[in-house]
């Protein structure tokens, strides 16, 4: 389907040169059968490779990592500390913050990070700004409070998840279990089964009480499978989870414990 497309798009299979394909084709038919079948395996094996180079090329050009998350999840020190390797005290975002991060890998990649704020009337309109641009985007979650913000979370990662564009281009996710160095943080493995939980319900009640936007006419994006209990393999991106601290375990004079989530930057990047 996608090849069609393509030819569609480029005029190859109809238009302009449909009359000059027709007439070749029954030249052919007429001449020698066998290499009509030849050129015509031929034409769709370069259409493929057009439109994987296009496909490829399109995602190579989006290097932009979007730092999402509810307020005092820690996106701001994660940000800081990729940047700089120092710890510093961060006040809530209400706007955007952007730099050049240079991977740590044998190609020497650099990325874009942007830090989105977090506050409720203001993180889907910088997403909505920045998610054409995302090659990746990082949602941070405070592994401490998670217990008690599990549906807060769960909501705005529904937002995320549902979006057309971020469905489209398929960035990859990471699900970013901040501040591991608190007693009551909970782990990646549990934040997951309980976000899949959280979604899966929400999934449910959206689907059957439609929001008003949804009732106005607004294609409803199906999360996952349907009929099947909500997995993030289920995705069409790939979905990853680690532990992380940006304080790190010995407080503001230590190093941060972000160093899965620098391999994980290298390759994304």
């Amino acid at each position: 389907m996608m090849v069609s497309a393509e030819a569609e798009q480029m005029g190859v299979g109809g238009g302009t040169f449909q009359p000059y394909l027709d007439s070749l084709r029954q030249e052919l038919q007429r001449r020698d059968p066998a290499m009509l079948s030849v050129l015509v395996a031929l034409l769709v094996v370069l259409l493929t490779l057009v439109c994987w180079k296009l496909i490829r090329s399109r995602k190579s050009s989006r290097r932009a990592v979007l730092l999402v998350g509810l307020c005092d999840s820690g996106k701001t020190l994660l940000f800081v500390r990729l940047l700089t390797g120092l710890y510093r005290n961060t006040q809530t975002s209400i706007t955007d913050s952007s730099a050049v991060y240079r991977v740590n890998n044998d190609r020497g990649n650099s990325l874009t990070l942007i830090d989105l704020p977090g506050h409720e009337s203001l993180r889907l309109q910088f997403l909505e700004r920045f998610k054409a641009s995302a090659r990746a985007i990082v949602f941070v979650v405070d592994s401490a409070t998670f217990q008690r913000e599990v549906k807060d979370v769960a909501e705005f990662l529904y937002q995320v998840l549902i979006d057309s564009m971020v469905l489209k281009n398929a960035p990859s996710l990471l699900i970013a279990c901040n501040k591991q160095d608190l007693t009551m943080a909970k782990s990646a493995k549990l934040i997951q089964q309980q976000l899949e939980k959280e979604l899966n319900t929400l999934r449910v009640t959206r689907t059957a009480a439609p929001s008003t936007l949804e009732s106005s006419g607004a294609v409803i994006t199906q999360l996952g499978k349907k009929g099947k209990e909500f997995e993030f393999s289920q995705l069409p991106m790939k979905v990853e989870f680690l532990e992380c601290s940006a304080k790190g375990a010995m407080g503001d004079e230590g190093s941060a414990d972000i160093q899965d989530f620098e391999k994980w930057l290298a390759r994304v990047a």
